[in-house]
C-alpha cells in the first residue's frame, strides 16, 4: 500500500521546519559566519530536493497532462497522430551547435547545410489553458550562413496504410514566431522508386494553422504506397525563434460530389 506522505504528523514537523527556517533567514544578518555558512549549506542542499519535487509535480499536474494524445480531427477521419515529442519528455530536452541530420526525437529530424551550426533546440512544457499538447518544439536560429533549413517529420506506417488519390491529408500545428518568417509543409508519398510532392504555405496569420494536402492531383500509385513523412522549410530563418507548440495528422476521403 502506497504511504500517505502528509500524515498529521509530517504536517506537525513541516510547520516546525518552517519556523525554524523563518528564524534562521531572520537572523542571518548577525549570524555567527561559520554557522552562517553551515546553514547556507543546508539550505542549498534542502533547496535542492524541493526543486526537485516541484518540477516533477509541475510535470504532472500541470495541463495538459502528459501523454494526452487527443487530436481535433473532421470526424469522418480514419486516423490521427500526434508526434511522440508533442505527447511526453525527451531524455534529451535541449541541444545547442545542432548539425545536420540530428534527431531531435524518435521520428523528428532537423536538416541544413550551415558550415557552423547556430542552431539550438530544446523541448518545452506547454502549460497555456488552449494547448492540448503537453509539450511543444523551440527552435532559436542565430547566424545563418546556409542555404537551407528544414524539420522532417517521419509519419507512421498506419498513416500511409490504405492511402488512395481520394484521400485528404491534414496538417493542424500551432506555431509562434519571434518576426515574419515563411514556412513551407511539404508532404511526401513514396510509392515505388518514385515519390509524390504535395507543397503548401503554412498561414502563419492564424492562431490554428490547418493545411490540407490534396492526393487527388499526383500521380500516386496506390497499390506501391511505401512510406509517408513531411518537411518544415523554414526561409530566411535567422535571428529568429520558432515555437511549434502542437503538430497533428490527420487522414480523411474527400467527399463525393
Amino acid at each position: 500500500m502506497m504511504r500517505r506522505y502528509l500524515t498529521t504528523l509530517d504536517k506537525l514537523l513541516h510547520r516546525r521546519l518552517l519556523r525554524r527556517w523563518s528564524n534562521i533567514a531572520s537572523n542571518a544578518a548577525t549570524m555567527d559566519i561559520a554557522e552562517l555558512r553551515r546553514a547556507r549549506n543546508a539550505a542549498r542542499q534542502l533547496r535542492a530536493r524541493i526543486d526537485e519535487l516541484a518540477n516533477k509535480a509541475d510535470g504532472r499536474l500541470a495541463l495538459p497532462m502528459v501523454g494526452n494524445d487527443i487530436v481535433q480531427a473532421p470526424p469522418n477521419s480514419e486516423w490521427s497522430w500526434r508526434p511522440p515529442l508533442f505527447r511526453g519528455p525527451l531524455a534529451r530536452q535541449g541541444l545547442t551547435a545542432v548539425p545536420t541530420k540530428t534527431a531531435m526525437a524518435d521520428g523528428i529530424t532537423l536538416f541544413h547545410d550551415c558550415r557552423e551550426s547556430e542552431l539550438t533546440l530544446r523541448q518545452l512544457r506547454n502549460i497555456r489553458p488552449e494547448d492540448l499538447a503537453p509539450y511543444g518544439l523551440r527552435m532559436d536560429v542565430f547566424r545563418f550562413d546556409g542555404t537551407f533549413l528544414s524539420l522532417v517529420v517521419d509519419i507512421p506506417k498506419e498513416g500511409a496504410q490504405g492511402l488512395l488519390k481520394r484521400h485528404l491529408v491534414r496538417l493542424s500545428a500551432i506555431i509562434e514566431v519571434e518576426k515574419p518568417l515563411e514556412i513551407f509543409a511539404r508532404l511526401n508519398v513514396r510509392h515505388g522508386p518514385n515519390t509524390e510532392q504535395v507543397v503548401r504555405e503554412l498561414p502563419l496569420h492564424m492562431d490554428e494553422i490547418v493545411v490540407e494536402f490534396d492526393l487527388a492531383y499526383t500521380k500516386l500509385n496506390e497499390k506501391r504506397i511505401e512510406g509517408m513523412w513531411l518537411d518544415l522549410i523554414f526561409e530566411s530563418p535567422q535571428m529568429n525563434q520558432v515555437t511549434i507548440r502542437d503538430l497533428t495528422f490527420s487522414r480523411y476521403p474527400r467527399a463525393d460530389i
